[in-house]
């Protein structure tokens, strides 16, 4: 600590131009940071902030956390594939078709005019969409195809109610889709911005009345130390720093009540719960509507082997 006065002194007994005299002020404040962190200056000593100030600082906090924590997890929304994990097979099935397709094109263009054999070339099938609605409906289809190709002369009632369950499965994909869509655009988006513009701008005002406060505490210490000579300087030193914490703190006040009253998170988060109502809104009429039917062939099943 005594090497730090020291060489703290002798940049406080040279003449400064601006640019330099900001490299002093920088330097004298990460001293004074680590002093504090190091525990070696009295809690006397330490410029305490506005109460208002501490305040705000905690709420933008909790703002901050509420965001990032939430975020973690709606952020699931921009993958579409969230609640079908074995996507990942399907997703590896249709690259090996179309690194096929590709290579089997390649060879046709090339193989034609020569004696060679020119493979017949079908285009690949188009990706299906990754989620576990999607995949229900093509489950179903898949079923009921299989039971049609084992009685093709008359449908079972199995399997026409397994037909109308993919059908119902495909508007509920199809809805599932437009409720991901509509979570991205109105919610994750402008929560997003929320985190990295209004809430980073008053942490960011915050960082500067820290850098100030620094500054003021260490040009007191430079004060109590400085020789008869260099008193009324370092004493203009102290006053310009205090002038300059009180606009600093002024303005990152300001801005933290600007982002804590903001209403756009809350307006965005009923835009999440709009969304989500709406799709198990079009979900549960879907599912009424053909458990309804598939009652109706159960019932009539069950009575013909009754």
């Amino acid at each position: 600590m005594q090497g730090w006065g020291k060489i703290q002194a002798s940049f406080s007994g040279l003449q400064l131009g601006e640019g330099a005299n900001k490299i002093a002020k920088g330097f004298n404040s990460s001293v004074q940071a680590t002093r504090e962190r190091l525990g070696a200056v009295p809690v006397e000593d330490i410029t305490e902030l506005p109460a208002e100030y501490r305040e705000l600082e905690a709420r933008v906090d909790a703002l901050r956390a509420a965001h990032v924590a939430f975020l973690k997890i709606t952020k699931v929304y921009a993958d579409s594939a969230y609640d079908y994990p074995t996507q990942i097979q399907e997703s590896l099935g249709e690259l090996s078709t179309s690194i096929s397709h590709t290579v089997t094109s390649f060879a046709a263009n090339n193989f034609k005019g020569t004696a060679l054999p020119v493979p017949t070339v079908t285009a690949p099938s188009a990706p299906q969409p990754k989620t576990l609605p999607h995949a229900l409906g093509r489950g179903a289809a898949q079923a009921s195809n299989v039971l049609a190709a084992a009685s093709p002369s008359a449908e079972t009632r199995l399997g026409q109610a397994l037909k109308e369950y993919a059908l119902a499965y495909d508007k509920i994909g199809a809805a599932r889709l437009d409720h991901d869509d509509a979570i991205v655009a109105r919610f994750l988006a402008p929560w997003q911005v929320t985190l990295n513009n209004s809430i980073t701008i008053a942490i960011k005002a915050r960082q500067a009345v820290r850098t100030s406060r620094l500054e003021l505490d260490a040009a007191k210490q430079t004060l109590k130390t400085a020789s008869p000579a260099k008193q009324q300087q370092a004493r203009l030193e102290v006053e310009n720093a205090e002038d300059d914490l009180v606009q600093k703190t002024e303005v990152a006040i300001q801005r933290m009540k600007t982002v804590l009253e903001n209403p756009e998170p809350l307006k965005n988060l009923n835009e999440l719960v709009k969304a989500q109502l709406l799709f198990h809104a079009q979900a549960a009429e879907t599912l009424q509507a053909v458990q309804g039917e598939i009652e109706e062939l159960a019932v009539a099943a069950e009575g013909e082997y009754r």
